[in-house]
């Protein structure tokens, strides 16, 4: 074996510790007759661990290793042999038989440890157990220890996370410097050795002046030829230590990437333990205790172990109490079936319908018709056959050049699109507008409580769209419109693109004693691996008889753009306030990368004096509850379940579906019924040539058409600031924000759109600028 360097055997001199953690365990046999012995040598000092003895066999004991959130720290035997770190269950069919013979020559960390192997002397288990459920190699591997526990520490490969906590701090001690003293037999060239220059590095010219020579050429021309060759080896030799450059610049980004990777895992882990603490108490009465015994020469001890008992996840704050809402809601007795929980509405016989819509099953006969008794208007199903196969493109190519840009700025290739501009998305947003008719209705009945809480159900039905989303909608040009007219919904909406920097989308919806407004300016930012959207601007909702609510929306993110499956995260708090008795404060839950029940949000309505009158309960992508009074409960206690009330809930996906995931409602936004197209201003978005060439499938087209758009679009800032002025919005200077102005509906009567210029064509001759 050849000597190894100072630098580990310097840092094996570190491994003297007392002899209650690190105990020297050897067997030895002698005569015909065979005798074990287990040989405890106790030192009174310390013992001295050589690094010889841990390559020739190894280190191992006990190591408590986080598994999940369900069943948090579980003890594992660990062994550390020839650069290798396996782990081994110790409880279990699959438990490791831990013995004098089987651990033989080993160095055993920890009291713990020791115990076991007592405790096991005399075992006649066959080998074959001892196969690893784990394996980390060293060489690949970076080892931190905990700042907030002196007990954990964490192994990082690249790949995986390993934490891992050890009995007392001494044995954390012995064990990360066991890890660091064999990962020092394997070391990385460092990045000075990488980049030093290599000294008396030549190219030969030898056979180039041969076949020159031999070929008559002159000796002027030869050396200028050898002239020639070293100069491009030189620049050749100068572009490979750039890229190498890069290259290394490039890993010590994923080093530090990988630095703070691992303290946001160690910051995780340490709340989801104190959280798991917090729970165990109220828990225990319904966590189980399975017994597992493991074999002994004189009997067998009996070492209990918690049953894989998901528990109760809360996120306690200032604000709210979160607790599992999928636990809440799906608890045996509480609640009545799917098929009572929701019907079709008056239009939808079939299971085809475009809404579901929710009601309490006690609740007044008279309130269940309530925006279901419209007419029926048949509309499409599914979007039409693509004409065209979907071409492939480079997700990475396009990030790495817009890294901390605005995204509405950012140019992309139509298939990053789904086939719905921004105002379209605006309408999108009133699937669920029955429950401002119900809203309405319990108003005028004198039930203002009951009137916010649906209104605060309407707010968070507007998220429900988003689940499942890989698509952006198109970005609308300068003055470009979209209309609904929804007779089968009770509703007819209006929406327009108001100003091109900052883009500003305005929107207008009446429906049965209400109306609702917004202004939306979405700044955006492109980071990389994710997007953030910080929503601006102020929703509007105004009821006939003059109460008033308003509310803003909450930070939107979508993560895994380059790596993993997209999602995307909604999370903060919404207020809804009014002119009312009652005001509403919801908060949407952020994610977590533990979370076994994400997209929950709670909240309270509370009158003039902060007295709670009703509790929220539910997730913005499936449905929302109510109980009446302050629910303080963090869904441990059972008692108030009953008394939950289904308000809104989401329609079943379509029959069809798209690769845009697109709803039912969604999949209409964009139709051309039959006549509507000459009733159209040449404003709407359903005329917009990419957006329907994407729908139909015809994608180099969509291209060609959204290339020139955009082109056009540039013109749009110069025609904002020469005046130019929204067709159906205005500014009001008191509050800021766009309000409808009117005329539209009466122009669409008339078909009446002079005013309105074509700006899916050229631009017109009075809106060029010079």
């Amino acid at each position: 074996m050849p000597p190894l360097p100072s630098s580990i055997l310097a840092r094996s001199e570190l491994f003297s510790r007392p002899a209650s953690h690190i105990v020297n365990h050897s067997i030895s046999s002698g005569g015909s007759q065979r005798h074990e012995q287990q040989q405890l040598a106790v030192i009174p000092t310390a013992v001295d661990v050589r690094i010889n003895d841990l390559v020739g066999n190894g280190i191992s004991g006990i190591l408590q290793k986080w598994v999940n959130y369900g069943k948090g720290w579980r003890p594992r035997w660990f062994v550390l042999q020839d650069g290798v770190l396996s782990y081994y269950k110790i409880h279990g069919p699959d438990k490791i038989v831990i013995n004098p013979e089987t651990e033989k020559g080993f160095k055993i960390i920890g009291d713990e440890s020791m115990r076991i192997i007592s405790r096991n002397r005399i075992s006649h288990y066959s080998q074959h157990c001892r196969k690893p459920f784990g394996e980390i190699h060293l060489q690949v591997s970076t080892i931190r220890e905990s700042r907030s526990d002196e007990k954990r520490f964490s192994i990082f490969t690249g790949t995986k996370t390993l934490h891992l906590r050890a009995e007392t701090r001494e044995d954390r001690v012995a064990w990360v410097e066991a890890l660091y003293a064999v990962k020092d037999m394997f070391p990385r060239m460092s990045n000075c050795e990488l980049m030093a220059p290599v000294n008396n590095l030549a190219i030969s010219t030898e056979k180039l002046r041969h076949r020159l020579m031999e070929e008559g050429v002159s000796e002027a021309a030869i050396q200028d030829s050898e002239q020639i060759m070293r100069n491009e080896y030189a620049a050749l030799q100068s572009q490979l230590l750039l890229f190498k450059q890069k290259q290394l610049a490039l890993i010590d980004n994923l080093r530090q990437l990988e630095t703070e990777k691992v303290d946001l895992e160690n910051t995780v882990v340490d709340e989801s333990q104190r959280q798991r603490q917090g729970n165990d108490q109220d828990a225990s009465s319904i966590l189980g205790q399975e017994k597992f015994s493991e074999a002994s020469a004189c009997g067998s001890e009996d070492d209990n172990e918690r049953n894989d008992a998901a528990d109760e996840e809360t996120d306690d704050d200032d604000d709210a109490a979160f607790f599992d809402t999928h636990d809440f809601l799906s608890s045996s007795g509480s609640f009545k079936s799917n098929e009572s929980d929701f019907r079709a509405s008056s239009f939808s016989s079939d299971d085809e319908g475009l809404s579901a819509v929710g009601f309490e099953e006690d609740a007044d006969p008279s309130i269940r018709t309530v925006g279901t008794n419209y007419p029926r208007v048949k509309r499409r199903k599914k979007l039409p056959e693509p004409a065209e196969k979907e071409k492939g493109v480079s997700l990475w190519s396009l990030i790495k050049d817009n890294i901390g840009k605005d995204l509405t700025k950012v140019c992309l290739p139509v298939y990053f699109n789904e086939p719905l501009s921004s105002l379209q998305k605006c309408c999108e947003e009133m699937e669920y507008s029955y429950l401002l008719d119900r809203a309405y209705e319990w108003g005028r009945r004198g039930n203002t409580l009951m009137r916010i809480l649906n209104v605060a159900a309407f707010a968070v039905s507007a998220y429900a769209s988003t689940d499942g989303k890989i698509c952006k909608p198109f970005n609308p040009l300068l003055g470009e419109t979209y209309e609904a007219d929804f007779p089968d919904r009770g509703f007819r909406f209006i929406s327009e693109k108001v100003s091109h920097h900052p883009t500003i989308v305005a929107c207008h919806c009446e429906g049965t004693g209400w109306k609702f407004w917004a202004d939306s300016n979405l700044k955006s930012k492109f980071w990389g691996r994710s997007i953030q959207l910080d929503p601006v601007g102020i929703l509007t909702l105004e009821f006939d008889d003059g109460e008033v609510f308003q509310w803003s929306k909450v930070t939107t993110s979508i993560y895994n753009l380059i790596l993993g499956k997209l999602y995307c995260d909604h999370y903060g708090t919404m207020r809804i306030q009014g002119n009312g008795s009652y005001s509403c404060k919801m908060k949407f839950k952020e994610q977590s990368i533990i979370d076994r029940n994400p997209r929950q949000v709670q909240g309270v309505v509370q009158d003039r004096n902060g007295k709670t009158l009703a509790t929220l309960i539910g997730k913005w992508d499936d449905s929302m509850y109510y109980v009446n009074g302050d629910y303080g409960g963090k869904g441990k206690s059972y008692e108030s379940l009953a008394e939950a009330h289904l308000l809104w809930k989401r329609s079943k996906p379509p029959k069809f579906p798209t690769r845009y995931n697109l709803t039912r409602f969604a999949i209409t936004l964009n139709e051309l019924t039959p006549g509507l197209k000459e009733k159209l201003p040449p404003t709407d978005s359903r005329l917009r040539p990419d957006q329907r060439y994407l729908e139909n499938g015809e994608y180099e087209m969509a291209n060609s058409e959204k290339l020139r758009l955009e082109q056009r679009q540039r013109q749009a800032g110069k025609m904002q600031a020469s005046g130019w002025e929204p067709q159906w919005f205005a500014k009001d200077k008191s509050s800021g924000t766009y309000r409808y102005v009117g005329g539209y509906w009466e122009a669409r009567q008339q078909r009446n759109w002079n005013p309105c210029p074509n700006i899916f064509g050229q631009i017109p001759s009075d809106h060029l600028l010079g």
